[in-house]
């Protein structure tokens, strides 16, 4: 049980989710209180959120100014891997601990990944549309290159990394990865070279990027890094939209640089309607959804309502992003 009944715990954007049954059992269960708002601002979040200790967040962005203004909230609790909406130097300053669910959808994304990749360079969203417009040819499907003995590049080798490692080693590639924060201490069990980013991007004929964002991933992939890339390779992302620059991956399909891309994620969510990669052929784009099954989803809505009751416990999360918070931490 929590430590005081008078506790609440508000999720800020519940629109966002089916239904919030499950966070709200486990929390009330738990002997708290629980709020669903549905809110679309930062605004939004500062007026109906002031009684909250612990807000749980989906995509909203939780900013210093909604940091300053809840000056009763203890914790944020982020549903899924990434803490890209929330900003954590502001919190820590604030005495306010982040927490996310790290151990999230693994397999879905890199499930994910792999589909794309077929997807991409198998041409099968190509020959699909072209099918089902009457023509009935592999020729337009041209050139077509057998997997086992290609190079493919990891962008980013943690957990989500990994998983697709494995994929990619049963269909038979030769797999290299860029990761600074992996060490070749780490990597036993697994028959991947660590490169540079510059020496991944002009020998890989496959790169799958796997990288939180972060401000040094921000624009990870632009212009000057698809110039590197062979002109018969391919891009998959799954990890975050801005890591990869929109206008220069336009430019890179529209112009041959490199064959194709896979998108999971894009620079702007929705994309605007004109957005000039939406017209291409080379490109398959899927609307942020590799983190679902039915499975991951009950999965990840269980464990930030645990981290939110366990921080109304023991006054701390069980997935702790900002652990350095700990001495000034916001009492209760």
């Amino acid at each position: 049980m929590v430590k005081d009944s008078m506790f609440k715990v508000i999720m800020t954007d519940s629109q966002r989710l089916e239904n919030v049954d499950i966070e709200r059992e486990i929390i009330e269960r738990a002997g708290a209180k629980f709020v669903a708002e549905t809110c679309e601002t930062e605004d939004d979040v500062i007026a109906r959120c002031q009684d909250a200790d612990v807000l749980l967040c989906v995509g909203i962005p939780t900013t210093r100014r909604v940091m300053e203004a809840l000056k009763k909230c203890r914790a944020i609790v982020r549903y899924g891997i990434g803490v890209d909406t929330v900003d954590i130097p502001a919190a820590t300053e604030a005495g306010i601990c982040v927490a996310n669910v790290p151990d999230f959808c693994w397999d879905e994304v890199a499930d994910t990944a792999m589909s794309l990749l077929l997807a991409v360079a198998r041409k099968v969203v190509l020959l699909n549309n072209l099918v089902k417009k009457g023509v009935w040819s592999r020729l337009p499907a041209k050139p077509i290159y057998k997997f086992r003995g290609q190079t493919l590049g990891i962008i980013g080798f943690g957990h989500i990394g990994r998983a697709f490692y494995k994929r990619a080693i049963a269909f038979g590639f030769k797999v290299i990865a860029y990761d600074p924060y992996v060490f070749k201490e780490s990597l036993h069990g697994y028959a991947v070279e660590l490169v540079s980013l510059d020496q991944l991007l002009r020998t890989s004929d496959i790169i799958s990027i796997h990288t939180p964002l972060t401000p040094e991933t921000r624009g990870l992939i632009g212009e000057a890094e698809l110039r590197k890339m062979k002109p018969t390779a391919y891009l998959i992302n799954t990890g975050r939209g801005p890591v990869v620059n929109g206008k220069a991956l336009y430019k890179a399909l529209k112009e041959g640089w490199i064959a194709g891309a896979g998108l999971d994620v894009m620079e702007k969510e929705p994309p605007d309607p004109n957005d000039p990669l939406l017209t291409l052929d080379n490109i398959v784009i899927t609307p942020h959804y590799a983190s679902y099954t039915e499975e991951a989803y009950h999965e990840v809505k269980v464990k930030v309502a645990e981290n939110a009751v366990h921080v109304l416990t023991y006054g701390y999360p069980k997935y702790w992003v900002n652990p350095e918070v700990k001495p000034k931490m916001r009492k209760f």
